[in-house]
């Protein structure tokens, strides 16, 4: 599983390699059409210590011009040695591989995505020996997935939508209908793109609002594991002993123990409801 919205940028390619298919020609990039994906080590380090690492990589096969390498970096600011890289990776994996090479650079900013479109040139003045250009996805253009159907009917490419416009101000719009289809798709399917996005939003307040709406939806498939499932679960616990407490219902340690340990929402609810009637706290748990 992912770990860092740097990882959700590029590795979401990795979860669904279709979605390139897909994202692409929604940015107004034509491309051929893939007929296969093969995963590559991402390792481009050579026999000298000079450590080269791209984020993801792909052989790409194609019905009608071949198979090509993919080669798709995160950016999460403009960087300048970043270029020089770019340009060892595709010659590199060139001369490694003898498949045309391309960059692709996905951005959840304009002025990064602007600033990694530049043309890499390498040369003198009068001559250009080398030459990098590289294709970027970003909020620029990278459409606002904001209808629940249509994130409903693509779910990869309605996440990957949310991380491209993280920053924006229209985010909470692409959200909202991610959370719907996240709730009408269900299972682990759902639970996976749910979880996908909350580490992709990072430590913002985009990630925050992801929380509260799941805290809606989170009830639809439980046991996703998710920070928000774990919130609910240990505030419904509290819920019920403090409501006992204050009904002057003796706990003993076991069923203090038994409330506190089940991770089951739907379980708690129930729980919940008895606690505002129930005599003692074994009448919690009657009728399991």
């Amino acid at each position: 599983m992912i770990s860092s919205a740097h990882e959700a940028m590029h590795q979401i390619f990795r979860e669904d390699p279709g979605l390139l298919a897909r994202a692409l020609p929604r940015a107004g990039i034509p491309f051929p059409e893939p007929t296969a994906f093969q995963p590559l080590d991402t390792d481009l380090t050579e026999i000298r210590p000079l450590a080269r690492r791209v984020d993801t990589l792909f052989r790409v096969d194609t019905a009608e011009d071949g198979g090509f390498l993919l080669a798709v970096e995160a950016q999460g600011k403009p960087a300048p040695d970043k270029p020089n890289s770019w340009t060892y990776y595709l010659a590199h994996l060139y001369a490694r591989y003898r498949l045309p090479p391309i960059l692709l650079v996905v951005c959840q900013d304009k002025a990064t995505a602007s600033w990694a479109a530049e043309p890499v040139r390498v040369g003198l003045p009068v001559h250009t020996s080398m030459a990098v250009f590289p294709l970027v996805l970003g909020p620029g253009n990278v459409p606002a997935v904001t209808d629940p159907d249509e994130a409903t009917e693509d779910l990869a490419l309605a996440v990957f939508s949310a991380l491209t416009h993280a920053k924006d101000p229209g985010l909470p719009a692409i959200l909202d209908a991610l959370a719907a289809a996240v709730t009408n798709t269900g299972g682990e399917t759902a639970k996976r793109w749910a979880e996908f996005t909350e580490v992709g939003l990072d430590n913002t307040p985009a990630r925050a609002l992801w929380r509260q709406l799941m805290a809606t939806y989170t009830p639809r498939f439980p046991g996703s594991g998710t920070l928000i499932e774990e919130t609910l679960i240990a505030g419904r616990a509290e819920d019920i002993l403090r409501i006992l407490d204050r009904r002057g219902i003796e706990v003993p340690e076991a069923a203090r123990e038994r409330v506190t340990s089940c991770a089951d929402l739907e379980v708690l609810g129930t729980w919940l409801d008895r606690s505002l009637t129930a005599a003692n706290a074994e009448e919690l748990f009657e009728e399991e």
